[in-house]
């Protein structure tokens, strides 16, 4: 089946395709500001400029196409039916560079989150984004909890937490 564009319409149409601030993106942007998550965006000394940076949690999250980024399972991801070879190197090439850089950035001692874009949709918007915040939340406890293990010094009084109880 041939293109219905002309390659100059099918190049305006591809030239207007986001890259960055993509409706899933600020959805999830949206949220985590409105409940008090504050974070960079896309930092460019990090390994792949991850979509949300948040420091204080060691966290990055990359916000996912799922056709651009080959998500399996879901109906937004089908190869096009024409030039097929080329779409399937691209996503996989796409996929090679994610999982390194995921790697990468574990390697540099940050928490990778994946938000794929089928998860945004507005049947399951709500929970995914209930479940990041739970998620980020965690990550921000076990990283307190390993800072204070790595610097921990030896006192003569027992140590006190919340409502002075010994720890």
């Amino acid at each position: 089946m041939a293109d219905k564009l002309t390659p100059e319409q099918r190049h305006t149409c591809m030239a207007h395709i986001r890259a960055v601030d993509t409706k899933p993106e600020m959805l999830v942007r949206k949220y985590l500001f409105a409940h008090g998550f504050r974070y960079r965006l896309h930092v460019k000394g990090l390994p792949g400029k991850p979509d949300i940076v948040l420091k204080k949690y060691r966290t990055v999250i990359m916000v996912n196409g799922c056709f651009w980024h080959g998500h399996d399972g879901c109906s937004h991801y089908r190869l096009p039916k024409t030039n097929t070879a080329f779409w399937r190197e691209k996503i996989e090439r796409n996929r090679r560079r994610d999982a390194k850089e995921a790697v990468v950035l574990r390697l540099l001692g940050w928490h990778v989150v994946r938000i794929w874009e089928c998860e945004l949709t507005p049947k399951r918007r709500n929970a995914t984004l209930l479940n990041l915040e739970i998620t980020l939340s965690r990550l921000l406890i076990k990283n307190y909890a390993s800072a204070g293990e790595a610097s921990t010094t030896q006192a003569a009084e027992p140590r006190v937490g919340y409502h002075g109880r010994k720890l």
